[in-house]
């Protein structure tokens, strides 16, 4: 069984784009997808690699499984369900077969573009896609609902909502197990911390996400990351760890990849050194990030819990 109680729990890496390194398919609209229905075994090895690096917790290849998606490219709603549960079987494969201990994430990703709030569908559409994939994921055994990379107030409550109610509170119902939901968002790297993509302010909604497993940053870069942790650990109750992981760069106004001094693992893993110093407790990366920097990573914190 995965351990919760760890001071600092360190999540795995970017998945997409580590696919994209090793030759995978990853074009819109499924992006990392491909990668289940056509490398499995590519997506086994890179879940397999961030468990050897260090990593606590890997996630599961589902930012793109959701039946919203699928159905773009003309797959039914049984055949979507198949890529999720097959999605989390690789993952949990990968998981025996390296650190049994470790813990699976399922990822519930923005229906729309991560980075185009303002596609974001209504908030029914949102709630019951959103149910349909968290019900989906806990079936295939996931330990930890992952809803990331949220980039509006609509779809992100929205999934709040559906976790709530259907995460057991007590870690068991029926068949169904988990150990909890978590909440990421998609923030602005400019202006006051805590501005989601859509200028949304946080900071009402914050102070009311304590029963939640963790609430967190990612898909920002590193170095913009830091105020959005300090604001999180002010405002979220001390009930909910916070969580962090971030992009080794950003996407400029003209959409072209900028990448940061974080694309050193070593100045990755500083950047998240810092964030643990202002209370994030889990610790990952995102977009650009590799096994390299998980491994940066995991060699500080064990040098800093001894």
């Amino acid at each position: 069984m995965p351990d919760f109680s760890q001071p600092i729990i360190i999540l795995d890496g970017a998945t997409g784009t580590e696919l994209s390194r090793r030759g995978v398919d990853v074009s819109l609209p499924l992006w990392s997808a491909h990668a289940v229905l056509e490398a499995p075994e590519v997506l086994e090895q890179v879940h397999r690699d961030y468990l050897e690096a260090g990593a606590d917790a890997i996630t599961t290849c589902t930012f793109r499984t959701e039946r919203w998606t699928m159905r773009k490219v003309g797959l039914s709603d049984d055949e979507a369900r198949a890529v999720t549960m097959k999605a989390v079987e690789i993952a949990r494969r990968a998981r025996d077969a390296v650190k049994p201990e470790a813990a699976i994430f399922g990822s519930v990703a923005p229906l729309e573009d991560c980075y185009r709030p303002e596609l974001a569908p209504d908030e029914a559409t949102c709630a019951r896609e959103h149910g349909i994939m968290i019900e989906t994921l806990l079936e295939a055994g996931v330990d930890v609902i992952l809803i990331e990379t949220q980039n509006c107030l609509r779809e992100s409550m929205a999934a709040v909502m559906q976790a709530r109610t259907l995460v057991p509170a007590d870690g068991v119902r029926g068949r169904v197990r988990g150990r909890g939901w978590m909440v990421s968002f998609c923030l602005k790297r400019e202006g006051p911390p805590c501005t989601l993509l859509s200028d949304e302010s946080l900071t009402e909604v914050l102070p009311e996400l304590g029963d939640a497993f963790a609430v967190g940053v990612n898909c920002t870069a590193a170095p913009s990351t830091e105020s959005q942790v300090k604001l999180m650990r002010h405002l979220v109750p001390k009930t909910a760890r916070i969580a962090a992981y971030a992009n080794i760069g950003y996407a400029d106004p003209m959409g072209q990849w900028v990448s940061t001094d974080a694309i050193d693992p070593e100045r990755y893993a500083a950047y998240a050194d810092q964030w643990i110093a202002d209370g994030a407790t889990i610790i990952g990366g995102c977009c650009g990030t590799r096994p390299a920097m998980i491994k940066a990573i995991a060699e500080h914190v064990h040098e800093r819990v001894g």
